[in-house]
């Protein structure tokens, strides 16, 4: 696959991921879409470009004064022991599997989003009435 096709993959999966919106949402579909990258490979790369990314992200978000830190540290340790087994169990699903549950999410993410802006203009309507 030709270079620039992987540098815009991760041009556009550094944006989001350095606003805090999550570059993998983007990257793994970018990478198994247009780079015919296998499932599980591109998430262990989204897990790998994860790492610099969000610690430039954290630093910058943190100087601005960005960071909500009431619960986070209640947060941060389930979230490692889930992260930890949940990458056990990825290691032995299958691609079609780990590429269905990702699909589901985005869908799922989606529709909260969609729900999340009718509701908004819904109360933005009833304001202004």
């Amino acid at each position: 696959m030709s270079f620039l096709v992987f540098l815009a993959c991760g041009v556009l999966g550094g944006l989001l991921g350095g606003m805090g919106m999550g570059g993998g949402t983007l990257l793994i579909p970018l990478l198994t879409l247009f780079c015919g990258v296998e499932q599980a490979a591109a998430q262990g790369v989204n897990l790998l470009s994860f790492l610099p990314m969000s610690l430039l992200a954290l630093s910058v978000h943190a100087r601005s004064g960005l960071l909500e830190r009431e619960g986070l540290f209640a947060m941060i340790l389930p979230a490692f022991l889930f992260s930890a087994g949940a990458a056990l169990l990825a290691a032995y699903l299958p691609g079609e599997t780990l590429r269905f549950a990702f699909g589901l999410f985005l869908v799922l993410l989606s529709l909260s989003q969609f729900v999340r802006v009718l509701r908004a203009k819904r109360q933005k309507g009833r304001r202004l009435s």
